[in-house]
């Protein structure tokens, strides 16, 4: 056991380890138009820099169990540490945007154990009576990390440079790598030679990879019209169904699928997998649309985008309170519908709109986002035996973290296709253009200066109509999740398998 003062020490640690993991997620979202001006990419390809972290994130976590037990978890968290730092200083010098897009694959594969190790390690190093305490303060930096993201990305980028926003984790990974050995080295645990399900592996990475692939790529390449695309597509379905049925065979499966034997479970991943990626895709866009059209700067998207994080943290509050007393069932189902709405109202923006009344909006979408996830993660883990649990959580992990990242890239696809549609209608449906330009020129314009102005509003409008109708189809998908959620076991029932 630790003396008190090592013991709070180390807690600190971990939960700074948990706070970096999480926080090169959000601060990055409010950083893509810096990022792909600075190298010279699309706004579009510039989120690129958001996927590929989480895929290789997601992918990772299923393999920690075994990293640990093949070479103790102080020093699998050591490592991840110091690689985290390393990659960071990668992604920070990067010239172009495939070295970046690499670099952050290799920073998610190292910040991905950061995640599940704290948590382990915490509970491993703390009495039982103050394990309570040590997850409060372990789950503060996860609710606080997206609020302070999109603020320290936005003052950094505008300040400093994107660099900056990679650079500020070295010092700290440094200082956090050789403070977590010295006070943890005594809390290894053992190691043994354990088989890893290699085939499995090579299959996750195949099928994920080949999808968000298609996903990212199929914009610059006519979707289905390439035969890229076509390949991927068929490496992704063939990789897939593979997956499926060699962990369902396997004596030892990297991903336990059998737990979606439990009905309540598989129904609650389903809308966790689908609520995810349109509230992600929210929140990912937002600042996109707001730097690429609206003239916003870094910061001030990042000042917007924090209001949603603050009224997740104010809410999981309450929302914690009150699954003891709700049902859990219709606690997700109300908080969905919330979201449609809300997300219903912002498909009515406007160009005019005030920094305040997006601010608003956006802050009303964090405060829902607790409602849900709160109670939808405690019902679906509740629904499983105390043996699957841990394949339970890691599967939980898997499919928000990725079910972020594609959501991701279809709404931004959907995103950018669709304000082509709308620029070609509009230009389309504009009769006397002539007649525009010479009042622009009476004015004191040049031609060239009148042309640019008109073309600035249109594109203005159609990136304006295609947001909204993004926010549309998020709306849409919040209320179909609500329908899946009506499939669920009550909360009060006890657990089953699916039949």
């Amino acid at each position: 056991m630790l003396p008190p003062a090592a013991m709070w020490s180390a807690a600190v640690l971990l939960a700074v380890a948990n706070f970096m993991a999480v926080l090169d997620l959000s601060i990055a979202n409010v950083s893509v138009p810096n990022i792909a001006g600075g190298l010279g990419a699309s706004p579009g390809e510039g989120t690129w820099v958001i996927t590929s972290y989480a895929v290789a994130e997601a992918i990772i976590v299923p393999l920690t169990g075994w990293l640990t037990s093949r070479f103790g978890s102080v020093r699998v968290l050591v490592v991840a540490m110091a690689g985290f730092g390393l990659c960071s200083a990668l992604c920070a010098l990067s010239t172009s945007l495939n070295f970046l897009v690499v670099a952050r694959i290799l920073q998610g594969l190292t910040g991905g154990p950061l995640i599940p190790l704290s948590q382990a390690l915490l509970l491993r190093i703390f009495p039982s009576h103050q394990q309570a305490l040590a997850m409060a303060l372990w789950s503060m930096t996860t609710v606080l990390a997206p609020v302070v993201g999109p603020l320290l990305g936005g003052v950094l980028c505008d300040a400093v440079g994107w660099p900056s926003i990679f650079w500020i984790n070295v010092p700290i990974s440094i200082v956090a790598t050789l403070a977590l050995w010295k006070c943890l080295q005594s809390h290894e645990t053992p190691s043994r030679r354990v088989e890893v399900d290699l085939i499995g592996l090579v299959l996750l990475v195949v099928w994920v990879g080949a999808l968000q692939l298609t996903l990212d790529l199929g914009k610059d390449h006519d979707w289905f019209a390439s035969d890229l695309i076509v390949s991927l597509t068929v490496v992704s379905f063939v990789g897939l169904v593979t997956f499926v049925i060699w962990e369902l065979t396997d004596d030892n499966p990297i991903v336990n699928l059998k737990i979606l034997r439990y009905r309540g479970f598989a129904t609650s991943l389903i809308a966790l997998a689908l609520a995810m990626g349109a509230y992600f895709a929210t929140i990912v866009l937002t600042p996109l649309w707001l730097q690429t059209d609206m003239g916003y700067t870094a910061r001030q998207a990042g000042t917007t985008m924090a209001g949603s994080g603050i009224a997740a943290f104010v809410a999981s509050a309450v929302a914690s309170k009150m699954l003891a007393r709700a049902n859990h069932k219709y606690m997700v189902v109300g908080a969905l519908l919330y979201l449609g709405i809300i997300s219903f109202i912002r498909s009515g923006a406007t160009s005019q709109m005030t920094y305040g009344q997006i601010a608003m909006q956006v802050s009303f979408m964090g405060l829902g986002m607790s409602f849900f996830i709160i109670p939808l993660m405690t019902s679906a883990l509740r629904s499983v035996k105390t043996e699957d649990l841990a394949a339970a959580s890691g599967l939980i992990n898997f499919v928000r973290t990725v079910a972020g990242a594609f959501g991701t890239s279809i709404v931004t696809s959907a995103w950018i296709n669709g304000g082509s549609r709308y620029h070609e209608e509009i230009v389309s449906a504009l009769q006397n253009t002539r007649h525009l330009i010479d009042f622009f020129v009476q004015r004191g314009m040049s031609t060239e200066q009148s042309i640019f102005l008109i073309e600035r509003v249109v594109a203005g409008q159609a990136a304006m109509l295609s947001t909204n109708q993004v926010f549309t189809g998020c709306s849409v998908t919040f209320v179909l999740t609500a329908l899946v959620v009506l499939l669920m076991p009550l909360a009060s029932d006890k657990t089953r398998p699916a039949r």
